[in-house]
């Protein structure tokens, strides 16, 4: 496929660029900064212009795509005031998704958030492991517009039954050089605990997308995407006792299982994480 992929030069979309192009994709990033080259369109999502521009046709680059990845945005809470967040996020998301449909590009994997699940569980989640089942939970500006991103998709592909998008609710994106500081993160169990000690290495983000694409029936779904271990030492029963000891716990914790379930991803999409700090430090 060729596939368009937005925040190209982000954390996460360095590495699905990489990683679609080596599972054979014709792949072309999407940004307001990047490499010059034949893989990269400097585009400005918050223009709608700009985004149907740039998912049509470019010159000598390409004329038109078979599939999209979202991934750009304001990537956590925090970092621009709520208003700009929300602001360039929303508008960010609608006119790619609109534009897409518009020129007939069916298949759409995007990143939704963790976010949505309830972080930074100053309210505890209603259970633990988490999962899909529960209602949305956003607590900033940041997971509200991913909230709302996710019932606009719900929405377009019911006026557009022959599309899917798929929303990935990553976990707190790593690569390999971050993990030097995880064994510190044992010394004091409430500083990771706003995503129940949960993270995604990169380069299973990338895969998560790379099924997405390829298994994905028609219509909405989300998946909440995550490492297969926690970014702990200490075991698991022992932080849900220290940390949400009145919290519901929902079949077996393991040792150091990631607390964010991906069993609907795995079932679905044939999701299977590949890498762990563990195998790092």
């Amino acid at each position: 496929m060729r596939i368009a992929v937005t925040g190209s030069s982000g954390k996460l979309g360095t590495v699905v660029v990489r990683e679609l192009a080596a599972a054979g994709h014709e792949v072309i990033g999407l940004d307001v900064a990047g490499a010059r080259g034949a893989g990269f369109v400097q585009t400005d999502l918050t223009d709608y212009g700009q985004v149907v521009d740039a998912l049509t046709a470019v010159q000598d680059r390409h004329d038109g795509f078979d599939a999209l990845v979202h991934l750009a945005a304001v990537p956590a809470p925090g970092i621009r005031p709520d208003v700009a967040v929300f602001h360039h996020n929303i508008a960010a998301t609608f006119n790619v998704f609109w534009a897409a449909v518009r020129l007939g590009i069916t298949k759409i994997v995007y990143a939704s958030s963790e976010t949505v699940q309830g972080l930074p569980f100053d309210v505890p989640p209603p259970y633990i492991p988490v999962d899909e089942a529960y209602p949305a939970r956003p607590e900033s500006v940041y997971s509200l517009v991913k909230h709302l991103e996710e019932t606009m998709a719900v929405e377009l592909v019911r006026w557009h039954p022959e599309t899917s998008i798929t929303a990935l609710r990553f976990s707190n994106v790593m690569w390999p050089e971050d993990y030097a500081a995880f064994p510190s993160f044992d010394a004091d169990a409430r500083q990771r605990k706003w995503n129940l000690w949960s993270y995604i290495d990169a380069r299973d983000g990338a895969q998560a997308v790379l099924r997405a694409l390829e298994t994905a029936p028609a219509g909405f779904d989300h998946f909440l995407i995550a490492a297969a271990d926690t970014v702990m030492s200490r075991p698991n029963a022992e932080l849900v006792a220290e940390v949400f000891p009145d919290v519901e716990v929902r079949g077996e914790l393991g040792i150091h299982d990631s607390l964010f379930s991906t069993e609907k991803a795995r079932r679905v999409l044939g999701y299977e994480p590949q890498h762990s700090w563990r195998d790092e430090v």
